[in-house]
């Protein structure tokens, strides 16, 4: 493999560049068996492809990252959790398999790896999506297009919202003249003060007054119009009024305390997310599932990701999140979990590694370090698995969540992208083979698609809806260009 400059893409304005590179990329994946350029939505090429989402852990602010808030444009989740786990232990944080990675290559640091023996690509992505959120950034990376998903208060909706609910057949009215509104009396619609500002709205009403199915209407028809990633529909228990516990939170928002008002500790809490509007079969797990391999998505990622004939695994202890992660990829070998035989059946694993995340919002950089190493003793038990040509591992993050920054809502930063392929040449193969340093990927979208072109799975790009150019055909991913690995 030959290295590609860190600086970004060439945009091949003259036509030499570009091609070159995808003559390349083209190369490359024939001779892998995986090329799958022709736009045919065939049956997936015979392989295995992990993808592990370690939640939150950016590698360093992105250039408009102090839009809301600006002490974030100097963010760096990664660099700061290593420097301040070693000033607290004395030790640095012990993770080889990251530094085998190719961590260490993409952010240099004491703590990880400066070189490394195996064929990978390292980079970072740009999120993709507006603003920083766990939702958004993993339906992006499975190829969802997020350009029309806004980052939004509900202040400047109410119109819309309100005439929407009346439509609808719901009494609507402003909370004392302000920017919450109160639906049939009880549901309040809200901007919801536990993410970044503007990323969700909920409709929240008491148990007591509204059964759930209620507000779950309410929510629903705010979602009919709702710009946000999430509209989150929340019923629960409290002593007093709901009204008693709205309160003004960042960036000009306005909505309920949710904590405060005692729907997590008095029982009986139900909770639904409405998504925005998405083609869940224009995804890479869907799209996978299609062409018969099998799909299996695990932690976070079985919550938040749509496919019918997936596997799936919940669980939040890293430990097990990573078990599974590690099972489903033996299963999937096709040799009853022997290495002799390299035959193997076609599948894909998407996984979540969430406690890294919640160590973030903790604002808890020594859990976090805990958290990374544990994750990495899985890397590692992955790296032994995955040795067979047509295997792929890739290791990123959805988006930032820097424990040490002074507040605890996610950072926006640029993800890692880190990828193992043991079918390429080992460093001492010849003078243009070694590490790969990947520029910077347009959107995280960009992982699914080096994962589906892997797997052959066909056009990769829609056709632009409104000039009708682009690339593609209307059965490939949504969004996302491959890397050239």
């Amino acid at each position: 493999m030959s290295a590609a400059g860190a600086e970004g893409r060439t945009d091949g304005t003259d036509g030499t560049q570009e091609t070159d590179a995808m003559d390349a990329m083209d190369e490359s994946y024939e001779r892998h068996g995986t090329r799958g350029t022709d736009g045919s939505s065939g049956p997936a090429r015979p392989g295995r492809v992990v993808i592990v989402v370690l939640d939150g852990l950016g590698v360093g602010a992105m250039p408009d990252a102090g839009a809301l808030r600006p002490g974030d444009l100097g963010a760096d989740t990664l660099g700061h959790l290593l420097d301040h786990c070693h000033r607290v232990h004395g030790r640095h944080l012990r993770l080889p398999a990251l530094g085998r990675l190719g961590l260490g290559l993409l952010h240099p640091h004491p703590a990880l790896a400066a070189a490394t023996p195996l064929p990978v690509a390292v980079g970072r992505a740009r999120l993709g999506y507006d603003g920083a959120d766990t939702y958004a950034g993993h339906q992006t990376m499975m190829g969802a297009d997020f350009s029309r998903v806004a980052v939004a208060r509900l202040a400047s909706y109410t119109a819309d919202v309100t005439r929407a609910l009346k439509a609808a057949g719901h009494t609507v009215e402003p909370l004392d003249g302000g920017p919450v509104l109160v639906a049939d009396g009880h549901v309040l619609v809200h901007d919801n003060l536990e993410a970044d500002p503007g990323i969700n709205w909920n409709a929240s009403a008491r148990l007591d007054d509204l059964p759930f199915e209620r507000i779950l209407a309410v929510a629903r028809t705010v979602r009919s119009v709702a710009p946000v990633a999430r509209v989150i529909a929340v019923g629960g228990h409290a002593d007093r009024p709901l009204p008693a516990y709205v309160r003004r939170g960042e960036g000009g928002t306005v909505g309920l305390d949710t904590p405060a008002s005692g729907f997590y500790r008095n029982g009986g809490l139900r909770v639904q997310h409405l998504g925005a509007p998405l083609d869940h079969t224009r995804q890479l797990p869907e799209l996978a599932a299609r062409a018969g391999a099998s799909v299996t998505l695990v932690g976070k990622a079985a919550d938040i990701l749509a496919c019918g004939d997936a596997a799936r695994l919940p669980a939040v202890p890293t430990g097990e999140v990573l078990d599974h992660t590690l099972a489903a990829a033996r299963a999937a070998r096709g040799d009853g979990g022997r290495k002799p035989d390299r035959q193997q059946g076609t599948a894909l694993v998407v996984a979540n590694v969430q406690e890294t995340d919640l160590a973030g919002h903790q604002q808890d950089a020594l859990r976090f370090g805990a958290v990374l190493e544990e994750a990495d003793a899985g890397l590692d038990a992955l790296l032994w698995e995955l040795d067979g040509p047509h295997d792929l591992l890739l290791v990123t993050a959805d988006h930032g969540n820097d424990p040490t920054i002074g507040h605890a809502f996610h950072t926006r930063e640029y993800a890692p992208v880190l990828a193992y392929r043991p079918g390429t040449p080992e460093p001492d193969a010849g003078p243009d083979a070694g590490p790969v340093f990947l520029p910077d990927a347009a959107s995280l979208a960009d992982v699914g698609a080096t994962a589906a072109r892997f797997l052959g799975l066909g056009a990769l790009r829609l056709p632009d809806a409104d000039s009708g150019s682009g690339s593609g055909s209307s059965d490939g991913l949504a969004a996302g260009t491959p890397l050239l690995l």
